[in-house]
C-alpha cells in the first residue's frame, strides 16, 4: 500500500450532498473507508465500505481523506488518473455494487477534473511506501 506524497492539494474532493451521505454513514456503521473500482461490474465506481472491510492490495494508493475516510484507489487505476482531482458526489438511483449507501436508494459517483500545471509539476507520481496496515 502507498500513499501519495505531500503535494500540497488534495487529489480527491467531496461535494457538500456527498459529505453529508458520508456523515450518515458513519453515523449507521462506524467508520468508512473508499475504494475506486476499477473493475467489471461497477465500472469506475467509488465504494464505501466499513472501514477495514476491504482488503487492499500492495499496490493500492491513498489518494487522500474525506470527511474523516481514507479514499483509496488501485495501483493500475491511479497510473491512468494520475493528472486528474477526483471529485465525490452522490445522485439518485442504484449503482450495481456492495457500497454502503445502495440502501438509500443513492450511488457516489466520481466526477474528475484536470490537475492545473502546477499541481502536476508539484505532484510527484510514484507513491512511497506507507508502513503498517491503515485498517
Amino acid at each position: 500500500m502507498s500513499t501519495l506524497p505531500d503535494q500540497g492539494f488534495s487529489q480527491v474532493s467531496v461535494t457538500d450532498a456527498a459529505a453529508e451521505l458520508i456523515r450518515r454513514l458513519v453515523q449507521d456503521h462506524g467508520p468508512v473507508m473508499f475504494f475506486q473500482s476499477g473493475g467489471c461490474c461497477d465500472g469506475s465506481a467509488p465504494m464505501c465500505w466499513p472501514k477495514g472491510e476491504f482488503r487492499l492490495g500492495e499496490r493500492d494508493v491513498r489518494l487522500g481523506v474525506i470527511e474523516g475516510a481514507e479514499y483509496w484507489i488501485g495501483g493500475d487505476q491511479y497510473e491512468r488518473w494520475a493528472h486528474t482531482r477526483l471529485v465525490l458526489d452522490v445522485v439518485p438511483g442504484r449503482g450495481a455494487g456492495f457500497s454502503l449507501e445502495a440502501p438509500e436508494g443513492v450511488r457516489f459517483i466520481i466526477r474528475s477534473e484536470l490537475c492545473s500545471l502546477e499541481e502536476l509539476t508539484a505532484l510527484d507520481n510514484t507513491p512511497l511506501p506507507r508502513g503498517g496496515d491503515p485498517r
